[in-house]
Protein backbone atom coordinates (compact mmCIF):
# COMPACT_ATOMS: atom_id res chain seq x y z
CA UNK A 1 0.00 0.00 0.00
CA UNK A 2 1.42 3.33 -0.62
CA UNK A 3 1.29 6.00 1.86
CA UNK A 4 0.16 9.60 0.41
CA UNK A 5 -0.55 12.34 1.88
CA UNK A 6 -4.44 11.68 2.39
CA UNK A 7 -3.54 8.73 3.88
CA UNK A 8 -1.04 9.65 6.84
CA UNK A 9 -3.78 12.70 7.06
CA UNK A 10 -6.14 9.37 8.13
CA UNK A 11 -4.10 7.35 10.18
CA UNK A 12 -2.96 10.76 12.13
CA UNK A 13 -6.76 11.68 12.84
CA UNK A 14 -7.46 8.48 13.63
CA UNK A 15 -4.62 8.12 16.01
CA UNK A 16 -5.27 11.66 17.63
CA UNK A 17 -8.96 10.19 18.07
CA UNK A 18 -8.23 6.95 19.80
CA UNK A 19 -5.91 9.38 22.30
CA UNK A 20 -8.91 11.72 23.35
CA UNK A 21 -11.25 8.95 23.48
CA UNK A 22 -8.59 7.12 25.94
CA UNK A 23 -8.08 10.39 27.79
CA UNK A 24 -11.86 10.46 28.54
CA UNK A 25 -12.06 8.06 31.37
CA UNK A 26 -12.39 4.95 29.79
CA UNK A 27 -10.58 2.65 32.06
CA UNK A 28 -10.30 -0.81 31.33
CA UNK A 29 -9.14 -2.05 34.39
CA UNK A 30 -12.63 -2.94 36.14
CA UNK A 31 -13.60 -5.02 32.81
CA UNK A 32 -10.10 -7.34 33.41
CA UNK A 33 -11.03 -7.49 36.90
CA UNK A 34 -13.71 -9.01 36.09
CA UNK A 35 -12.44 -11.78 33.84
CA UNK A 36 -13.84 -14.93 35.46
CA UNK A 37 -11.18 -17.70 36.57
CA UNK A 38 -11.02 -20.68 35.47
CA UNK A 39 -12.90 -23.48 37.20
CA UNK A 40 -9.73 -25.47 37.23
CA UNK A 41 -7.01 -23.21 38.69
CA UNK A 42 -7.54 -24.82 42.05
CA UNK A 43 -8.04 -28.29 41.42
CA UNK A 44 -6.22 -30.97 41.90
CA UNK A 45 -5.04 -32.95 38.65
CA UNK A 46 -4.16 -36.28 38.79
CA UNK A 47 -2.99 -38.81 35.15
CA UNK A 48 -5.36 -41.31 34.27
CA UNK A 49 -6.90 -43.67 31.65
CA UNK A 50 -9.72 -43.41 29.43
CA UNK A 51 -12.16 -46.74 30.17
CA UNK A 52 -14.32 -46.66 27.49
CA UNK A 53 -12.00 -49.24 25.33
CA UNK A 54 -8.85 -50.96 24.82
CA UNK A 55 -6.97 -47.81 23.27
CA UNK A 56 -5.84 -46.58 27.21
CA UNK A 57 -6.00 -42.86 25.78
CA UNK A 58 -4.35 -40.83 28.85
CA UNK A 59 -6.60 -38.46 30.69
CA UNK A 60 -6.12 -35.38 32.64
CA UNK A 61 -8.67 -35.80 36.07
CA UNK A 62 -9.10 -32.62 37.82
CA UNK A 63 -11.14 -32.63 41.26
CA UNK A 64 -12.05 -30.54 43.77
CA UNK A 65 -12.06 -30.63 48.03
CA UNK A 66 -11.06 -28.50 50.49
CA UNK A 67 -8.56 -30.72 52.36
CA UNK A 68 -10.87 -32.37 55.17
CA UNK A 69 -10.89 -35.82 55.90
CA UNK A 70 -14.78 -36.18 56.22
CA UNK A 71 -15.08 -34.78 52.19
CA UNK A 72 -14.38 -36.63 49.23
CA UNK A 73 -12.90 -35.25 46.12
CA UNK A 74 -15.40 -33.86 43.50
CA UNK A 75 -14.69 -34.29 39.51
CA UNK A 76 -15.30 -31.30 37.81
CA UNK A 77 -13.31 -31.68 34.80
CA UNK A 78 -12.00 -34.49 32.40
CA UNK A 79 -9.64 -33.92 29.43
CA UNK A 80 -7.17 -35.77 26.93
CA UNK A 81 -3.62 -35.82 27.96
CA UNK A 82 -1.70 -33.36 25.58
CA UNK A 83 1.75 -35.49 27.06
CA UNK A 84 0.51 -39.35 26.37
CA UNK A 85 1.51 -40.65 23.29
CA UNK A 86 -1.45 -42.51 22.52
CA UNK A 87 -4.21 -40.04 21.97
CA UNK A 88 -1.47 -36.61 22.46
CA UNK A 89 -4.67 -34.61 24.11
CA UNK A 90 -7.27 -35.92 21.88
CA UNK A 91 -10.59 -37.79 22.94
CA UNK A 92 -13.11 -39.45 21.15
CA UNK A 93 -16.99 -38.51 21.85
CA UNK A 94 -17.36 -41.45 24.46
CA UNK A 95 -14.20 -39.99 26.19
CA UNK A 96 -15.53 -36.58 26.50
CA UNK A 97 -18.05 -37.72 28.88
CA UNK A 98 -16.02 -39.32 30.94
CA UNK A 99 -16.96 -36.47 33.74
CA UNK A 100 -20.64 -37.70 33.37
CA UNK A 101 -19.98 -41.01 33.55
CA UNK A 102 -17.85 -40.48 37.03
CA UNK A 103 -20.36 -38.43 38.56
CA UNK A 104 -23.50 -40.49 37.53
CA UNK A 105 -25.94 -40.84 40.12
CA UNK A 106 -26.61 -44.34 38.70
CA UNK A 107 -23.20 -45.71 39.03
CA UNK A 108 -22.78 -48.70 41.05
CA UNK A 109 -20.35 -48.36 42.94
CA UNK A 110 -20.44 -51.55 45.32
CA UNK A 111 -21.28 -55.15 44.52
CA UNK A 112 -24.55 -56.07 44.20
CA UNK A 113 -26.20 -59.92 44.53
CA UNK A 114 -29.51 -61.03 44.08
CA UNK A 115 -29.99 -64.51 45.43
CA UNK A 116 -32.30 -67.17 43.67
CA UNK A 117 -35.62 -66.70 43.75
CA UNK A 118 -35.69 -62.82 44.29
CA UNK A 119 -36.67 -59.38 43.12
CA UNK A 120 -34.40 -57.34 44.49
CA UNK A 121 -30.98 -56.73 44.58
CA UNK A 122 -28.62 -56.38 48.08
CA UNK A 123 -25.87 -54.54 48.48
CA UNK A 124 -22.44 -57.01 49.20
CA UNK A 125 -19.00 -56.63 50.53
CA UNK A 126 -15.92 -56.72 48.27
CA UNK A 127 -14.64 -59.56 49.96
CA UNK A 128 -18.17 -61.31 49.86
CA UNK A 129 -18.26 -61.13 46.24
CA UNK A 130 -15.02 -62.04 45.32
CA UNK A 131 -14.91 -65.02 47.86
CA UNK A 132 -18.69 -66.20 46.19
CA UNK A 133 -17.15 -65.97 42.35
CA UNK A 134 -13.85 -68.03 43.22
CA UNK A 135 -15.66 -70.56 44.83
CA UNK A 136 -18.35 -70.98 41.57
CA UNK A 137 -14.91 -70.84 39.31
CA UNK A 138 -13.47 -73.30 40.92
CA UNK A 139 -16.50 -75.74 41.84
CA UNK A 140 -17.62 -75.53 38.32
CA UNK A 141 -14.36 -76.20 37.09
CA UNK A 142 -13.58 -79.24 39.29
CA UNK A 143 -16.82 -80.88 38.45
CA UNK A 144 -16.50 -80.32 34.53
CA UNK A 145 -12.86 -80.28 33.89
CA UNK A 146 -11.88 -82.67 31.03
CA UNK A 147 -8.37 -83.91 31.32
CA UNK A 148 -8.04 -86.37 28.58
CA UNK A 149 -10.24 -86.53 25.40
CA UNK A 150 -11.64 -89.64 23.89
CA UNK A 151 -8.73 -90.48 22.34
CA UNK A 152 -6.32 -90.20 25.30
CA UNK A 153 -5.35 -86.89 24.39
CA UNK A 154 -4.22 -84.34 27.19
CA UNK A 155 -6.58 -81.13 26.43
CA UNK A 156 -7.06 -80.32 29.87
CA UNK A 157 -9.88 -77.93 29.48
CA UNK A 158 -13.30 -76.65 30.59
CA UNK A 159 -16.09 -76.04 28.40
CA UNK A 160 -18.91 -74.68 31.09
CA UNK A 161 -17.48 -71.73 31.57
CA UNK A 162 -17.58 -68.97 29.98
CA UNK A 163 -14.82 -66.12 30.64
CA UNK A 164 -16.10 -63.02 28.71
CA UNK A 165 -14.11 -59.11 29.31
CA UNK A 166 -15.58 -56.19 28.32
CA UNK A 167 -13.87 -53.08 26.07
CA UNK A 168 -13.43 -50.95 29.19
CA UNK A 169 -10.38 -52.90 30.68
CA UNK A 170 -7.25 -51.45 29.33
CA UNK A 171 -4.80 -53.92 27.47
CA UNK A 172 -2.72 -54.89 30.21
CA UNK A 173 -5.24 -55.91 32.34
CA UNK A 174 -7.42 -57.89 29.46
CA UNK A 175 -3.78 -59.49 28.70
CA UNK A 176 -3.61 -60.86 32.05
CA UNK A 177 -7.13 -61.75 32.19
CA UNK A 178 -6.69 -64.09 28.94
CA UNK A 179 -3.48 -65.86 30.78
CA UNK A 180 -5.91 -66.02 33.89
CA UNK A 181 -8.68 -68.01 31.57
CA UNK A 182 -6.21 -69.95 29.75
CA UNK A 183 -4.69 -71.08 33.07
CA UNK A 184 -8.20 -72.10 34.34
CA UNK A 185 -8.31 -74.12 30.70
CA UNK A 186 -11.45 -72.29 29.88
CA UNK A 187 -11.81 -73.24 25.94
CA UNK A 188 -14.71 -69.97 25.58
CA UNK A 189 -12.47 -66.96 26.44
CA UNK A 190 -13.54 -63.34 24.69
CA UNK A 191 -12.70 -60.56 25.01
CA UNK A 192 -14.40 -57.44 23.39
CA UNK A 193 -11.34 -55.65 22.45
CA UNK A 194 -11.01 -57.95 19.44
CA UNK A 195 -14.33 -57.31 18.01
Amino acid sequence: MELTRRSFLKLSGASVGVGIVGGLGFDLTPAYGRVRELKIAKAKVAKSVCTYCSVSCGVLVYSLTDGAMNVKPRVIHIEGDPDDPVNRGTLCPKGATLRDFVNSPQRITKPLYRPPGAKEWKEISWEEALNRIAKLIKDTRDRTFIEKDQEGRTVNRCESIFWLMGCTMENEPGYLGVKLGRLLGLVALETQARV
